[in-house]
């Protein structure tokens, strides 16, 4: 699959790593949690409550909310507005936002 992120083998900068839905990623600590979801090919981060439709990071600047996720075990983080840390464990989130 082709991307357009710059080849994370050419990098200069050290990379963090993170677990996204189970599987282990190394990517730059500049990056967002939803770059680092698009960068690995995972398109979609959460299903809607009313048609399980699959969503995804769209406006990249935490105004449409069809990023959230789960970080670590908190809900409904917006995955564009997050920058990655080391260790740091992403899952997607599915049908209606639980409320703490």
């Amino acid at each position: 699959m082709p991307t357009h992120f710059e080849s994370l083998a050419t990098l200069s900068t050290p990379l963090v790593r993170i677990e996204i839905d189970g599987a282990h990623r190394h990517v730059p600590p500049h990056y967002t949690v939803a770059a680092a979801l698009l960068e690995s090919g995972t398109l979609a981060c959460r299903s809607t409550p009313v048609s399980g439709a699959p969503r995804g990071p769209f406006c990249m600047m935490g105004v449409c909310f069809d990023c959230l996720v789960e970080i670590d075990g908190v809900l409904n983080v917006q995955a564009c507005m997050t920058r990655v840390c080391e260790g740091m464990r992403v899952r997607p989130m599915s049908g209606k936002a639980k409320l703490a």
